[in-house]
């Protein structure tokens, strides 16, 4: 029977070299993240909130532990084989946008579903019903310049979502937006959420954004607990 977790940490642990001195970025993190959720991670800068995205998202695998994301463990695959997870089953929504500047809106969307060598008959299906759902249509030609950031932001929306990924990881969504646009692109994102059945997994100082949250943990010097109180 199948877990109905799409994320399960066992007591990993990641360190690093810094010259001669162990960096032990997190210590005997245990958490698990359920399917089709939005679940919330808080910490402040040096918590080891890049570290541990980083593992989240298949980029790095841990010193010692398990961790199995949507039922492969990801910590016993190689190079290339982590490449392909993460390109099949993972989707990433920045602050910063992230999109490529010489790319219009439908080519940074397709971009994805190029890179798991789809179909261009699928790719022009998926990319169309997407753009329309996000509400971007009418400026498939536009190139990021000429966006506003809530417009960027529904296009790396887009973008992560249209591989269907069992797996979306939203690193500060709406840092640089303003709260209006922060409020329509929460709303956009749980409106995906629900037609596209993925999982959410958000890193945010965002207290309003928090308010969405099935579960929030808290990151501090490595380690990981579980809590719903409000983090500033």
């Amino acid at each position: 029977m199948k877990s109905d977790n799409i994320v399960t940490f066992k007591n990993i642990h990641k360190s690093y070299l810094l010259g001669e001195h162990e960096i032990k970025a997190l210590q005997g993190i245990n958490f698990c993240v359920k399917k089709e959720s939005f679940t919330f991670i808080v910490g402040k800068s040096g918590s080891g909130k890049s570290t541990l995205l980083n593992l989240i998202g298949a980029i790095d695998t841990p010193t010692q532990g398990s961790i199995v994301i949507n039922h492969t463990s990801i910590d016993e695959l190689n190079d290339d084989e982590l490449s392909d997870f993460r390109a099949s089953n993972i989707g990433h929504i920045f602050q910063n946008f992230n999109l490529m500047p010489v790319l219009n809106v439908y080519e940074n969307i397709e971009y994805p579903l190029l890179m798991i060598n789809q179909p261009k008959e699928q790719r022009e299906a998926k990319v169309n019903e997407i753009i329309h759902a996000v509400g971007l249509d009418g400026l498939e030609k536009h190139i990021p310049s000429e966006l506003s950031g809530g417009q960027r932001q529904r296009v790396a929306i887009a973008r992560a979502l249209v591989k269907e990924p069992a797996l979306v990881l939203a690193d500060e969504p709406t840092a640089n937006l303003d709260s209006v646009t922060s409020a329509e692109i929460l709303s956009l994102m749980t409106k995906m959420q629900k037609e596209y059945k993925t999982t959410f997994l958000f890193v945010t100082h965002d207290a309003d954004i928090m308010q969405m949250a099935d579960e929030i943990f808290i990151l501090k010097d490595g380690k990981l607990t579980r809590g719903d109180e409000d983090v500033k």
